[in-house]
């Protein structure tokens, strides 16, 4: 494994990988039977869905590519040949993901050869980090207010931004627990 993969992570990605291997042949065989068209429109829809929301477009498509994909894994050869797109944009791609931690990479069992594989509950994770950005960001705000004056209009407008992003925060915790007692919810009803 990686040494991006989390120590906490390492767990559920040894998991997903005995998963993906057990159920890989019905997995090609359901994406076989699929329209490879519409799967490829799903993919740039949502990609550009993504990049209107401030993704790198070529992480936007690869990142599409491998949510769509029934192992959640790829490699750099699958992912290009796929998308239309060179080994080295995926590496940049890859290389953008990484360091956003959505994706992570693995080495194929006795290969050299690399697989890029979605990071467990990847919303979840990502969006539970933009929490530490919140914080920086009210800081940097709250600065900027006392710098600016509060009495003033710029001062009084970064200091709206710095209450916004306070919110923001307690509203995201909010949202985290309610979806992790969801998860929990919707699991425990599954093994019913």
């Amino acid at each position: 494994m990686s040494e991006l993969i989390e120590p906490g992570r390492a767990h559920d990605q040894a998991h997903d990988q005995a998963h993906g291997q057990a159920h890989g042949q019905a997995h090609d065989q359901a994406q076989d039977a699929r329209d490879g068209e519409a799967v490829s429109r799903f993919v740039e829809r949502f990609a550009a869905d993504l990049v209107e929301a401030g993704m790198q477009r070529m992480g936007a498509r690869v990142f599409a590519a491998l949510l769509a994909s029934d192992s959640g894994a790829l490699t750099s050869a699958e992912l290009a040949e796929q998308l239309r797109i060179s080994p080295a944009a995926v590496s940049g791609a890859i290389r953008y993901l990484a360091q956003v931690d959505l994706v992570a990479r693995e080495r194929e069992p006795g290969s050299r050869r690399e697989r890029y594989r979605l990071c467990n509950a990847n919303w979840y994770e990502s969006l539970s980090r933009r929490d530490q950005i919140l914080v920086r960001w009210e800081s940097t705000m709250r600065d900027g207010a006392k710098i600016l004056g509060p009495d003033t209009p710029a001062g009084q407008r970064v200091s709206e931004t710095a209450e916004f992003f306070e919110f923001m925060q307690g509203e995201l915790h909010t949202m985290l627990d309610r979806w992790r007692a969801y998860q929990a919810a919707r699991g425990g009803a599954e093994e019913q």
